[in-house]
């Protein structure tokens, strides 16, 4: 049975991410294994206590939204299972995809601009870059209804050179 890696981070992207995955693991027979990363938390002072109860916390949170999302594609007809994840989101996904040696990783990308993949770096970007099986990166749905509403393509707005 083939395998599909859909990492979410609840966002707005988890939704299309969803969508996605599922239409291929329906075209491939495959499983869908959802990813959740948790960035732990970098501060280190007094205030660890109140930091430690939010990272218990936000753990509790992304593993009953997992659950959620893992009974909804099983309702659906799919074979799954998740995996929760502490550390750098690209390193985690693609660890986890060695792990379930993933066919595939169904993606969201945020369409955040260069300055901020330079900066803060780009989950998508390096899965492209290093995973270890193709990617498939899908934008989110505002993206696409910015570009459909105004009947332009990525690239419009652009002066075409003049010969």
């Amino acid at each position: 049975m083939k395998t599909i890696l859909a990492p979410i981070d609840f966002s707005d992207a988890t939704h299309p991410v969803l969508e996605t995955a599922s239409e291929l693991a329906r075209a491939l027979n495959a499983k869908i294994v959802l990813v959740h990363v948790v960035r732990p938390p970098m501060m280190v002072n007094e205030y660890s206590p109140v930091v430690e109860r939010l990272a218990v916390d936000t753990e509790n949170t992304a593993q009953e939204t997992l659950a959620r999302h893992q009974g909804q594609l099983e309702m659906d007809g799919f074979a799954t299972e998740t995996s929760l994840l502490y550390g750098n989101p690209a390193i985690c996904i693609r660890d986890d995809a060695a792990r379930v040696a993933a066919d595939f990783i169904v993606v969201g990308s945020h369409g955040h601009g260069a300055l901020y993949d330079l900066v803060v770096g780009s989950t998508a970007s390096d899965l492209l870059k290093k995973a270890p099986c193709p990617v498939v990166i899908v934008p989110i749905k505002g993206l696409k209804a910015a570009v459909a509403g105004t009947g332009a393509h990525p690239g419009a707005g652009r002066e075409a050179p003049r010969p």
